[in-house]
């Protein structure tokens, strides 16, 4: 601890790093008598400016910014160790990627009913990436913290015969395009139903411990196409590592989507998602993806029914309680049960299924 009580060699002034040029254990008393009287100065003017400084500048400020940056032009639609990453990263690094809309093109604007008949299912779930995280070993965590979410032009959502929670019985072609225009907050069905615009991905994921190429469609221990709508734009999401430099991808991003995405599309866009990577090392309990945001923390569990799914989120939930709270396993267990809240994310993909458990950060 320094003389003035600052633990750190940095000081951050409106969003700006000044550095301290000691080493980290040198208390200021050693510095020159005029280098700490313009520190002061410095000091003391930012903890003015941080008092008369509108808030849209600080929210700017505290912006973060891309250092790495991916377009579409290399996309895939698997998940494999085999895939060669396009990208490597350190721990901490801020990456910038545009993603596609789920059909990887073959919907635009003026797509018709007509060319629902025709889709292919091959080249959907086109994913930007893989990125290589350095650091990142068999065994750790991969945190991704969504910063931004921004939504591309256009979106559609249909109705694709055979595929769907219900799809034995709904079994006509439907399709509805959209427009979007900047700061626009909602989208409209033909019928003039409003849907509150909330963009996520709808895939994210590292990847497996395998050279076959998996589909994208289900949700995985990876994480793959966990359809969770609550994966918004401020959450930090975390993936087991399953191998070296982790081989993140994301894509498949909704405008909106409700819990379950039942009939099989969400409002699917393309957008642009600056986000943030760091490795793990002391999560061992994470076995599946699981989440946060500032009023909670989620644990995912995927299988073939709801029951199992179920099952496993609650076993997650009260090992996460156990681990980082410190509780009897019989007591996290009935936290579970008197704080934390079961939902289905996502039913879509039939059988599979993913059920997720939210629990209160105000708990403790």
């Amino acid at each position: 601890m320094t003389a003035l009580g600052f633990s750190r060699r940095f000081l951050t002034c409106k969003g700006i790093y000044i550095k301290l040029n000691l080493q980290a254990t040198e208390p200021l008393t050693v510095m020159p008598k005029a280098t700490v009287i313009a520190f002061l100065i410095i000091f003391c003017a930012c903890q003015r400016a941080s008092v008369d400084q509108p808030e849209e500048e600080i929210a700017a400020a505290q912006e973060v910014t891309p250092e790495y940056f991916l377009d579409t032009g290399n996309t895939h639609n698997k998940f494999s160790r085999s895939i060669p990453p396009i990208l490597t990263v350190p721990s901490g690094a801020v990456v910038e990627v545009y993603t596609k809309e789920a059909s990887d093109g073959q919907f635009t604007p003026e797509s018709t009913v007509e060319d629902v008949l025709t889709l292919d299912f091959e080249p959907i779930h086109p994913l930007t990436g893989p990125v290589y995280v350095e650091g990142a070993e068999v065994g750790d965590v991969l945190a991704v913290t969504l910063h931004t979410i921004e939504l591309g032009e256009f979106g559609w959502s249909a109705v694709t015969p055979g595929f769907g929670f219900l799809a034995d019985e709904f079994t006509e072609p439907f399709l509805h395009t959209y427009t979007f225009e900047e700061g626009q907050t909602y989208a409209t069905l033909p019928s003039g139903a409003r849907i509150e615009l909330d963009p996520f991905p709808g895939v994210m994921g590292v990847a497996p411990a395998t050279d076959s190429l998996l589909s994208t469609i289900p949700p995985r221990t990876n994480g793959g196409n966990m359809d969770d709508p609550h994966l918004v734009e401020g959450t930090t999401v975390y993936f087991p590592v399953l191998v070296e430099g982790a081989l993140f991808s994301i894509g498949d991003t909704h405008a909106a989507q409700g819990l379950g995405e039942v009939c099989g599309t969400a409002i699917e866009a393309p957008m642009r998602i600056v986000y943030e990577v760091n490795v793990v090392k002391d999560k061992p309990y994470l076995i599946e993806p699981q989440y946060e945001t500032d009023s909670y923390y989620a644990v995912t569990g995927f299988a073939t029914t709801i029951d199992e799914a179920a099952r496993k989120a609650t076993r997650y939930m009260i090992d996460y309680v156990s681990y980082e709270h410190g509780l009897e396993r019989t007591e996290a267990y009935v936290l579970a049960s008197l704080a934390a809240d079961l939902h289905i994310a996502e039913t879509v993909d039939v059988p599979h299924m993913l059920v997720t458990m939210h629990l209160p950060k105000s708990t403790f």
